[in-house]
């Protein structure tokens, strides 16, 4: 239950019917957020350098997700859009379109990712980001939640679960 919060938050479609599973409740919140980091309520994390953000999804988003076995990535010099899709990311139990926290230009693509989908759960905030954007409208970031909102967010929703 408390994944389906979480999987609606990031487009999930479970490849698990509901009807076979046990009705359960458990109260759990893995996800801390990180000093220097900024994070959507669809559990996209972004970390701003200089003319630079980084994107990938949350130890959060990728722990209700479970493993990751397919990434499918943007290609670099198109253009990222605020709430709408930029890539998917399947994993054992869903799959998930990736919505960017902020519009820009994506000047890099996490290639590594193609070939080992699984650091995204392994090193969701280092290894495994996603893409690097050149940020069109900076100001978006302050729309963002900063780590201590972040951390409470993630703990009411798991709660609500």
């Amino acid at each position: 239950m408390w994944a389906s919060s979480t999987a609606n938050a990031l487009k999930l479609s479970s490849s698990v019917s509901k009807s076979h599973l046990s009705p359960f409740s458990i109260s759990r919140c893995f996800s801390t957020g990180l000093e220097g980091l900024k994070y959507a309520n669809s559990h996209e994390w972004v970390k701003h350098e200089g003319s630079v953000a980084t994107i990938g999804i949350t130890a959060h988003a990728q722990d209700h997700l479970g493993e990751v076995v397919f990434v499918e990535l943007p290609e670099e010099n198109t253009s990222a859009t605020k709430e709408k899709s930029f890539g998917a990311v399947e994993s054992v139990k869903a799959t998930s379109e990736i919505l960017s926290p902020i519009s820009g230009e994506i000047i890099e693509v996490n290639k590594k990712l193609t070939e080992s989908p699984g650091l995204i759960n392994s090193s969701p905030y280092e290894d495994g980001w996603m893409i690097k954007v050149k940020p069109s409208s900076p100001a978006e970031l302050e729309s963002l939640m900063g780590p201590k909102e972040y951390t409470k967010f993630c703990e009411e929703e798991d709660a609500a679960h």
